[in-house]
Formats: structure tokens, C-alpha cells, sequence
């Protein structure tokens, strides 16, 4: 964990340097919300499609809290037990953890994200310590370490693992390869990787989807049909824009909501954390869940049902081969709605600090130069799921069954994660015995209750 002062000089000069040829800086709150927005830059100048940035997100803001909570342990850590040295500084260390997670994740924006570091140093305060920069200097060496322990920690959790081709099958209601590319499923290997802090991919799998004779089934199709179509004249304007603008990179559009409806809350940076912690984990937490649904039922998109109604064995629907969606289908399951999972439980996290009835704003990368204005995190949510379905791509009970699936997740990890210590001077105690049981019973450390449900939160 040693940094050199050397080193830490190299950053300083690299900020002065900035200063110097006056490159713009974006307002900034802490350390901690900077490199949020850095992460979501980064995915976006990879071109991450929201699943992926999902597993960014949760591995920066993991480092990110156990970086600075091991400086001041005030919860149970994601996975790093807190033993920063003495005096280290908490905004250097999460700066360092979140650039050493992204450098290793994006080695090929290494240069930018060195500039971002640089640019985070130059901003620091020397925290209290005697030495000229050893503050720094001290949080840097943490922050590195926590990132090498999360790195080495998910480098084996399944979700680079590469699995054969999904072509899915050929019955009634099975999914298979959709047009416009008729590629295999998608990231098959998401369904059975390793979770974040819920107990297990399957923990919240939900049931089936509706039998295709059952007039819950005709009910969806027949509204998907009529509202999903391309060339809908029953679709308004409105939920044509807001079905184009929730198709974006929603991981993405929910942090920085939170970004938003937090700048009023004069968080501390250990608060910034650990909202943005929970947030990302919950997030990619119902992303696992909901992919261990899609490849456990393969269920058959709208675009697919539509064409083949025929075989279905329902009365009360009818094929049309020429069908097209509004949006472009996704390539894989329909069954439960990702991005209705991940609304679920993006807005239960952010409830659970704020309320629900948060006014709040968001753009989207699909739609630029839009703005959609909210009353409350439901009510996005609510329209998120309506994106799914008048877009052509999802069921409406698939969207209601992953909004449900996604709070349930978020609802454990609220009661079961990063929870406040009891009694600050026995955090060390308390934190030990946590590895230990972590150790000796695998990568868990939550609490729980009977049959793997979370105990009653705290009431923190």
C-alpha cells in the first residue's frame, strides 16, 4: 500500500498543469460525485450498453465506499475490511479507487483518466496531517489497494465468462434470434454469475410468464400489438418520445438522478458513497437476477408472438408477419423487462433516502436536447415501464413482474448492506469478525433472517 511522495508530486503538477492551459472543469460537488460522472463518461466513450455499465458502476462505487469508509468505518464495507493508515484521506482515496477500477476496466482512456486523477489531487486539502501531502499521499496508497482487492474480487465472478451460442428453441411462446440481426441471446453468462450482495442470482426469480391461452397473455399481446407497433396511430406523440428516450442507457440516467436530488442534500463524502454504492448495487444485482429469469423461461419477444399468434393456441389473438415494433428488439429473452427491473430498483434506493415524492429531471444520449420532468421516482419508473411495452419490445406483465423483482432486490440490499456499525468504538471488532465469517463462509457478509429474507432494517 506504499505511495511515494514522488508520485504524488507528479499528480500535482499534472493538475497545475491543467490549471495552467485552462482546460474547463464541470462544476463540482466531491470526490466521490466526480467520479461518478467520470465512470458514466467513460461507458459512454466505450460505447457500454446499460447491462454493461451496470457491472462499471457497481465496481467503481464499491471501491469507491470501501475506500472511504476505511478511512472512517461507520458501516459494514461491500467486501474490503476498513484499515486505512492513520491520517489518510478519504477524497484522495476514493479518487484513486475509482481511477485504478476504470484504468484497468478501459486501459485504453488510461490518459484521460490519469488527467481526471491528476485533476482530483490538485483539488485536495491536506487533511489534517503534519507532514506536507503525507494525508495524501496516505489515502492514495488505500484507495490503490482497496481497487487491487475489488478487481482481484470480481475478476472471477462469471461476467467476462464466454458461453456457447443461445439460439433458444423453436416451440410456441420459446424465444429465438429476432429481426433486424437475428443475432444469438445476449449475455447468457449474466444469468448464473456471481451476484454483489444479494444471497444468489435465483433468490428473487420470479414465476413463469402467462400461459399463451390465458387471457392475461391475449391481453398483453393485444395491447403490445396495437400500442408497439411501428407505424402506431393510437401511440401520442408523447409516448413515442418518452418509449425513444427511456431506450437509452438507463444505469446511466438513474445516477445521475441521484446525482441531482442529492446536490441539495450537502452530503458528506462518506453519504455521497454510500448512496451511490447502494444505488449500483442494487442496480447490477437486478440486472443478475432478471437475466437468471430471461434464460430460465425463454420466453418469445412481441416481435416473434405477433408473427406466429397462429400457433399459439389462444383464441383470442391474431397473427400478423408483418409486425415491426417501434423500437429494435434486443437480442435476448424477453421475459422479465431489464430495464423495468433495474426502474424498480433504482427508485426504491433512492425513495429509501430522498422519499418517493421527489421532483427531478433527466436527459437522455437517445434523445438529445429533451428533458422529462418528474413528481416522483415512481412516476418515472411507472413510464419507464410504459417505455417497454409501447415500444413494441416488452409484455405488460413482464414489465409489472421485473418492476416488483427489481424492489425486492433493492429492498434486501437497503436492509442487509452497508449497514451503520453499532457502536463506533467497537467497529473494529465488529469489522474483524465480519471477514472472518466472510472467509469461512464464502463471499457473503450480510445479515439475514430465516429462509435467506432480510431482517428488519435497523432503523437507521
Amino acid at each position: 500500500m506504499k505511495a511515494t511522495n514522488a508520485s504524488l508530486n507528479h499528480l500535482l503538477a499534472a493538475a497545475l498543469t491543467l490549471t495552467a492551459v485552462g482546460i474547463p472543469q464541470p462544476t463540482r460537488a466531491d470526490e466521490v460525485t466526480d467520479w461518478n460522472q467520470n465512470t458514466l463518461t467513460a461507458a459512454f466513450t466505450a460505447k457500454l450498453g446499460p447491462l454493461a455499465t451496470s457491472h462499471v458502476a457497481a465496481m467503481v462505487h464499491a471501491a469507491v465506499f470501501d475506500a472511504v469508509n476505511g478511512v472512517h468505518p461507520r458501516y459494514t464495507p461491500v467486501h474490503v475490511t476498513p484499515g486505512a493508515p492513520p491520517g489518510a484521506s478519504a477524497r484522495a482515496a476514493a479518487a484513486q479507487a475509482a481511477h485504478d477500477i476504470l484504468v484497468n476496466l478501459f486501459p485504453a482512456q488510461q490518459n484521460t483518466l490519469d488527467v481526471q486523477l491528476a485533476a482530483s489531487v490538485g483539488q485536495l486539502i491536506d487533511e489534517g496531517d503534519d507532514s506536507q501531502g503525507r494525508s495524501v499521499d496516505r489515502g492514495l496508497a488505500w484507495g490503490h489497494y482497496v481497487a487491487s482487492q475489488i478487481l482481484a474480487w470480481r475478476s472471477t465472478d462469471g461476467f467476462a465468462t464466454v458461453l456457447a451460442p443461445f439460439l433458444g428453441g423453436t416451440d410456441p411462446g420459446e424465444w429465438r434470434p429476432t429481426p433486424p440481426a437475428f443475432a444469438s441471446g445476449s449475455a447468457p453468462q449474466v444469468a448464473s454469475m456471481t451476484t454483489w450482495a444479494v444471497e444468489s442470482h435465483s433468490q428473487f426469480r420470479p414465476g413463469g410468464p402467462p400461459a399463451l391461452d390465458s387471457a392475461q397473455y391475449a391481453a398483453d399481446f393485444n395491447e403490445i400489438k396495437l400500442m408497439g407497433v411501428a407505424n402506431s396511430t393510437t401511440r401520442t406523440a408523447d409516448q413515442t418520445q418518452f418509449s425513444i428516450f427511456w431506450n437509452g442507457n438507463v444505469v446511466s440516467l438513474w445516477n445521475r438522478a441521484a446525482l441531482q436530488v442529492a446536490a441539495p442534500m450537502d452530503f458528506s463524502l462518506l453519504e455521497n458513497a454510500r448512496l451511490l454504492a447502494l444505488l449500483n448495487l442494487a442496480v447490477a444485482d437486478s440486472y443478475i437476477c432478471c437475466f437468471d429469469a430471461k434464460y430460465t423461461y425463454v420466453f418469445w419477444r412481441p416481435i416473434t408472438a405477433i408473427a406466429l399468434a397462429d400457433t399459439d393456441g389462444n383464441p383470442d389473438t391474431m397473427a400478423d408477419p408483418a409486425w415491426t415494433p417501434l423500437l429494435v428488439t434486443p437480442p435476448f429473452p424477453e421475459y422479465p423487462s431489464g430495464h423495468a427491473c433495474v426502474g424498480g430498483a433504482a427508485a426504491v434506493v433512492l425513495a429509501a433516502f430522498f422519499g418517493d415524492q421527489t421532483a427531478f429531471s433527466v436527459t437522455s444520449e437517445t434523445l438529445p436536447g429533451v428533458t422529462r420532468y418528474f413528481s416522483s421516482l415512481s412516476q418515472a419508473a411507472d413510464e419507464l415501464d410504459d417505455a417497454r411495452i409501447f415500444g413494441g419490445i416488452h409484455f405488460r406483465t413482464s414489465c409489472n413482474v421485473a418492476r416488483a423483482q427489481g424492489e425486492q432486490v433493492a429492498e434486501y440490499i437497503l436492509a442487509n448492506s452497508l449497514r451503520r456499525l453499532r457502536h463506533l468504538h467497537q467497529s473494529r471488532n465488529e469489522l474483524g469478525r465480519l471477514y472472518s465469517d466472510r472467509i469461512a463462509g464464502g463471499h457473503r457478509h450480510h445479515r439475514h433472517g430465516k429462509g435467506g429474507q432480510p431482517k428488519q432494517a435497523d432503523g437507521e
